[in-house]
C-alpha cells in the first residue's frame, strides 16, 4: 500500500484530502507544520486584540489533532521554525528594507510547504504528499495529488 503524508492544518480542505485518499486505498498520515515560535522570536506581546487563551497556531494544531483522531490517522507535529525564519521571514525583511513589497506566502510555499515538508515526508517513508490546496496537481478520478 502506498503511503501519503498530508499537510494537515485542521481545516476542511486538508481533512477532505485525507478522506479521499483513505477512500482510494492509501495509507495516510498527517503532518502539522509549526512555523513560528513567539517566545523564540521575541514576539512576547502577541496580538493584543486576540481574546483567545492560546495562540492561533496552537489552536490550529489542536484542530488538526482532533481531525486526525476522528479520521483514524497518525499526526506528526514538525517544527520548521528555523527554516521559516531563515528562508521566509529574513527574505521578507531584506526585501522590505530595499523598498520592495515581498510576498512571503510565495516563498513559504516554495521553501516550507513543498521543500521542507517534502523532505520530512520522504524521511517518514512517504510515496506521495498531498495538501488541501497550493499544489501542482495531477488529476485522477478520485482526487488531485502531488507525486513525489
Amino acid at each position: 500500500m502506498k503511503k501519503v503524508i498530508v499537510g494537515l492544518s485542521g481545516g476542511v480542505d486538508s481533512a477532505v484530502a485525507v478522506i479521499l485518499l483513505k477512500k482510494a486505498g492509501y495509507d495516510v498520515e498527517g503532518l502539522f507544520m509549526r512555523n513560528w515560535d513567539s517566545s523564540l522570536n521575541q514576539d512576547i506581546l502577541g496580538n493584543p486584540n486576540d481574546p483567545n487563551d492560546i495562540c492561533p497556531q496552537e489552536k490550529d494544531y489542536l484542530d488538526a489533532l482532533n481531525v486526525s483522531k476522528q479520521l483514524g490517522i497518525k499526526l506528526h507535529r514538525i517544527d520548521f521554525v528555523e527554516e521559516y525564519w531563515n528562508n521566509v521571514f529574513m527574505y521578507f525583511l531584506d526585501e522590505y528594507k530595499n523598498n520592495r513589497t515581498p510576498n512571503p506566502d510565495i516563498i513559504c510555499n516554495k521553501e516550507i510547504k513543498f521543500k521542507a515538508f517534502l523532505n520530512k515526508a520522504l524521511e517518514l517513508g512517504s510515496d506521495y504528499i498531498a495538501m488541501g490546496h497550493y499544489a501542482r496537481s495531477i488529476h485522477t478520478p478520485e482526487f488531485y495529488y502531488y507525486e513525489v
